[in-house]
Order: structure tokens, then C-alpha cells, then sequence
């Protein structure tokens, strides 16, 4: 099956890249090897030097390449461009600290001395979505590289011109053959992948189902994963928070990336005394929001990725208004070329329904009014995602109980749940296990050697 690119906007193709048959799958763990064998004995600082090469180059294309997600993905530019300037970020941190992270520790025992070196295992097989197609990748290639490690990316087949963008970077940036590699591979060919001896280790963003599968190939062949998978990221408003402030981060919050990301705050659980009025203001804002060609630098959502993820979403609401609940902004497909929903507001959304059990990842915000901050953390964690959460309260005491009893791998206050190159990024429960980013990322696929000294 070809990689197909579209242009969600207008439902347009803009190219196709034909699937690798077995023997390319064959050349490409063939150079991976070579390129590991070369890579691994390249020192700490010129692993650095080539990272910053690859942010240079990223940050002098970043109009070229936001325009390149915006046209395969249908993000609005201006998210696109600060995506890549996102991705020159991430490298020049692990340029800078990588080297430090990844120093040997001594450690006290019963030898004469005792260390710990990090050694890389060989290739990682990187399952990379469509949403933050060069972010994504950039994010779990990086520390993965500065490792001494090499990259197999197998990006979301309606993404192929920013995987082969990404390909070309890395290799416009100086790093060897085999390092970093875009494989045009289908789903059954990761298998095939796994049993090879040089890929040891496999990370993957996307859905539970796709999570759960991969964890379960890598598991009976013994190799190692990291896995961020869904989000139903709750955003609860308490009534001291600064409620001008809580309104227009909950929009962008939620609204971000067409609604296309897995720490959206999807639910906004507000205490009840400042529930109408958050309402109200919520549902003035997400209905100004300007609708249409994501190119446009006025406009602020454009269309979702794919048909059928659009069609997703619109069933998703209409099971739940069949539940109970009521649209109080949007709530349909418009009558325009491409791939668009309305920005949208639920209230009144029952228990059951797809808004408070499922993953909606499209531009739609629902309202739930608590009575306090105890009813408020029990809604937050009935549900089988962790990713993050947020909270907005100027009390001391509901911080501190939202950190210790918020079930989820990050706990934002009077913030907007992001990621940031310098802090560990993953989920718990059916959010996924491991961590991208910051000092923990860069030894999730590492090897630990303890070295014990007898004598000297």
C-alpha cells in the first residue's frame, strides 16, 4: 500500500512514496548495523556538534517546513513553524547536556572501585503519529542518537514528505549512513523488524491498541520499549483561580493543533459556584475562534488530518448528545471542501458517553461542574488514561492535594499541560510507561554496565 500525502485542506494529493518490499526492509537493518557499528565509537562531543549542525539547519528551514506539516497535517502555520523551531530547541539541549547525562557515576561497593558507564544498544525502531510529525520524532531520535544509538523511523503513512524531510536533515547535518533512517515500512513488517538482532529497543506514540501490540511483540523477544500513548487530560478550574486567565489558557489548551494532541485538556472540570460563568466565556471564546485554511496566518483551527479521523469525531459527539448531552457551541461538519470540524463546547455530558470514556481528539471541549476539589480529582482519575493534568487554584492546600492524589505522569498548576526538552514527558495507567525528554530520556535505551574493580 503507498504512502499517500494529502492535503487536508483541500483533499488534494500532494505525493506518493511506494511501502518497501522485503528487501529494502533487509538494506536498510543492513546499513542500520553499519551505521551503529560507526556511530557507537563516535565521541560524546562530536555527537553534540552534529546535533547542533541539525538545529541550525532546522531553525533556517522552519517556514519551509511548517509549510510542509501544514500542507501533509493541516495544522494552522504559525503551530507548524514554532513545532520546528520546538525541534532546534531539543537538540541544542541534548548538545549541551547530553554529554554530562550520559558520564560515568562512580558508586560505592565492595571492590576497590566500582562504576557505571552508559553504552547504546544498537538500533531503535521509532512509531512515530501524524499530529506533531517532526516534533514526535525529533523528540524520541535526539537523546536516542546522542546515546550512541541509531534511529529506524517508521512515521504515519500520511506524513511521508516531512519523513523524508526529516531523513534529509540528519543527513545534511553530518551524520553517517545508517544513523538516521525513514523506513517506508507497513504495519505487518514490524514484526520482521524486531526479530532482527540490531534492533534492540522500540518507542511508539500513538493509540492504547497500537501501544498494546508493539509492547506485546517486543516483550516475547525480549526488547526493551517506551510508549506514550492516549490522553483524556482533565482541566479543573477551582473558584480561586484567576478565572480570565483559566478561560483563555482552557481554549488554547484544548484548541491547540486543530484539538490533534494527546495532552489537549479535553475535560474541564470546574467547581460549580464559577461553572456558569467559565461556561459562558469558554463557549464565546471557542465560537470567534476563525475557521478555515490552515495557510492563512488569521486562522486559527484548520481541518483534521484525515476523512475518516474527522468522521470519528463527529460520530463521538453525536453519541454523546445521544447520551444526554448538550452542544453549547459547533457541534457538526461544515459544508466545505476538506477535512474540517466545528470548534466545540459540550455541557451537561453524562457518565457513559464517548466525552468522559473515550479519547476525542478533534477541537472539542467538554464542561463538567464539580462541587469541590474531592469530586473534582475523583473525575479526573475515573477514567484509563494518565498522561497530564492541570489545575488552576490560588490555594496552597489544593495544589499540594492535586500533586499528591492526580493520577497522571505530569501535573500542571495555573498552566497549560506542554512539553518542554528539559523535563522528563510520559503517562501512567493506559497513558503508556517510560520518559521522553530531559536527563531520564537519554538512558531509556542504554545499556548499564556496572564495572567492579577487585584490585587496583
Amino acid at each position: 500500500m503507498p504512502f499517500e500525502s494529502m492535503d487536508p485542506a483541500t483533499e488534494e494529493q500532494l505525493a506518493s512514496f511506494p511501502a518497501l518490499d522485503a528487501a529494502g526492509i533487509d538494506a536498510a537493518l543492513d546499513r542500520a548495523r553499519r551505521g551503529f557499528d560507526a556511530w557507537k565509537r563516535v565521541s560524546l562531543d562530536e555527537r553534540a556538534r552534529r546535533l547542533l549542525a541539525l538545529a541550525d539547519l532546522v531553525e533556517r528551514g522552519k517556514d519551509a517546513y511548517g509549510l510542509l506539516m501544514t500542507r501533509e497535517m493541516g495544522k494552522p502555520l504559525a503551530h507548524a513553524v514554532a513545532e520546528a523551531e520546538k525541534c532546534a530547541w531539543v537538540c541544542r539541549y541534548y548538545a549541551e547536556h547530553g554529554p554530562a547525562q550520559l558520564e560515568s557515576e562512580p558508586f560505592e561497593s565492595t571492590g576497590a572501585s566500582c562504576w557505571v558507564e552508559y553504552h547504546p544498544l544498537g538500533a531503535v525502531l521509532g512509531i512515530m503519529p501524524w499530529n506533531f510529525p517532526f516534533w514526535q520524532a525529533m523528540r524520541s531520535a535526539v537523546p536516542t542518537l546522542m546515546a550512541g544509538n541509531v534511529f529506524l523511523l517508521k512515521h504515519s503513512p500520511n506524513v511521508p514528505q516531512c519523513a523524508v524531510a526529516l531523513e534529509g536533515l540528519f543527513a545534511r547535518a553530518g551524520f553517517p549512513e545508517g544513523v538516521f533512517q525513514n523506513l517506508f515500512a507497513e504495519i505487518e513488517d514490524i514484526p520482521r523488524l524486531l526479530d532482527d538482532p540490531i534492533v534492540q529497543a522500540a518507542s511508539l506514540t500513538g493509540s492504547v491498541a497500537a501501544g498494546s501490540s508493539l509492547a506485546a511483540e517486543a516483550g516475547r523477544r525480549i526488547k526493551t520499549t517506551v510508549l506514550e500513548l492516549g490522553g483524556s487530560d482533565p482541566f479543573i478550574v477551582m473558584e480561586s483561580a484567576d478565572l480570565d486567565r483559566a478561560v483563555a489558557t482552557a481554549v488554547d489548551a484544548r484548541m491547540w493543533n486543530n484539538g490533534q494532541s494527546c495532552i489537549a485538556a479535553k475535560r474541564m472540570l470546574v467547581q460549580r459556584s464559577i461553572a456558569d460563568e467559565f461556561t459562558a466565556r469558554l463557549i464565546e471564546r471557542v465560537s470567534a475562534l476563525k475557521v478555515g485554511d490552515p495557510r492563512n496566518p488569521e486562522v486559527e483551527i484548520g481541518p483534521l488530518a484525515r476523512r475518516d479521523l474527522r468522521d470519528k469525531v463527529a460520530r463521538q459527539v453525536e453519541a454523546t448528545v445521544a447520551a444526554g448531552a448538550r452542544v453549547a457551541a459547533g457541534g457538526g461538519v461544515p459544508e466545505r471542501r476538506g477535512w474540517f470540524y466545528d470548534p466545540t463546547v459540550l455541557v451537561d455530558v453524562p457518565d457513559g458517553s464517548p466525552a468522559t470514556d473515550d479519547e476525542i481528539f478533534g477541537p472539542v471541549a467538554s464542561v463538567f461542574a464539580v462541587e469541590d476539589l474531592d469530586e473534582a480529582i475523583e473525575r479526573a482519575n475515573a477514567t484509563e488514561f494518565g498522561l497530564c493534568s492541570a489545575i488552576w487554584t490560588n490555594d496552597p492546600h489544593e495544589r499540594a492535594r492535586a500533586v499528591r492524589d492526580l493520577e497522571a505522569g505530569g501535573v500542571f498548576i495555573n498552566g497549560m499541560s506542554a512539553s518542554d526538552p528539559r523535563v522528563p514527558f510520559g503517562g501512567v495507567k493506559r497513558s503508556g510507561y517510560g520518559r521522553e525528554l530531559g536527563p531520564h530520556a537519554i538512558r531509556e535505551f542504554v545499556n548499564v554496565k556496572t564495572v567492579w574493580v577487585g584490585e587496583d
